[in-house]
């Protein structure tokens, strides 16, 4: 009579294990930054840059309003328009390590997930002049060896608490819209951590004009907030 239980309390948590691969909140498998504390603090975050013309674009958004943001950036981009990397740079922004092709994480061998690791740390150093010391898994995809890996070369896992879902977007009020009603709706008051996307993984060049664009609306309907860097959250 135990077997049935016992059958669906495995396949319960292998359902669990395999959700907590990709969840952003769980921290099953290692502590990852996912929110701060500070309720009056947002910290934008683009994935998949650099991107020609949206990655420039988004930058203007974000000086003329004073915001400063994370950019996780793919290296086989960053190789090949750096001076888009050396932009983000130049402009106050933080950034991070998004592997150099964005492949899976959870489907790959320890020695690719190192390789991946280390040719994005090498193209933006090669790029930049400068190490980073935050790392974001493509998809949000991570076991226990793929955080530990990231750690032990010296970076910190960044997840998000806030979805834009901006990847599939059919125009800025959708991505506004699920970014307020996450922000709005919070029980507990924290520090925000956004994801947005200023490139695609697919192909460079991809159109994030409606990113851009639900970016402005965010600066704006958030006024009263200080938009941050992952670096100047507090804890």
């Amino acid at each position: 009579m135990l077997w049935p239980f016992i059958a669906l309390t495995s396949a319960a948590a292998a359902s669990y294990a395999g959700y907590a691969t990709m969840a952003p909140g769980s921290q099953l498998y290692g502590r990852t930054l996912t929110h701060g504390s500070d309720p009056n603090q947002i910290a934008l975050t683009y994935d998949d840059g650099p991107n020609d013309p949206h990655t420039l674009r988004l930058l203007d958004v974000l000086a003329k309003y004073e915001a400063k943001a994370t950019f996780f950036l793919i290296g086989k981009y960053v190789r090949q328009r750096p001076e888009i990397a050396r932009a983000i740079q130049a402009a106050g922004h933080e950034i991070g390590n998004h592997t150099y092709s964005h492949p899976n994480l959870i489907f790959v061998s320890a020695s690719r997930l190192r390789q991946e690791l280390e040719d994005c740390r090498k193209a933006l150093e090669d790029g930049l002049g400068a190490r980073t010391s935050l790392f974001r898994p493509p998809f949000g995809g991570r076991r226990p060896n793929v955080l530990r890996t990231a750690r032990a070369m010296g970076m910190q896992p960044v997840m998000w608490s806030v979805t834009a879902y901006d990847w599939s977007a059919k125009s800025p009020d959708a991505i506004v819209d699920k970014v307020t009603r996450q922000v709005d709706s919070r029980r507990k008051p924290q520090a925000e951590i956004v994801l947005l996307h200023d490139g695609g993984h697919l192909a460079f060049g991809t159109d994030r004009s409606h990113t851009i664009e639900a970016t402005r609306r965010v600066l704006e309907r958030y006024a009263g907030k200080k938009f941050v860097a992952i670096a100047g959250l507090t804890p």
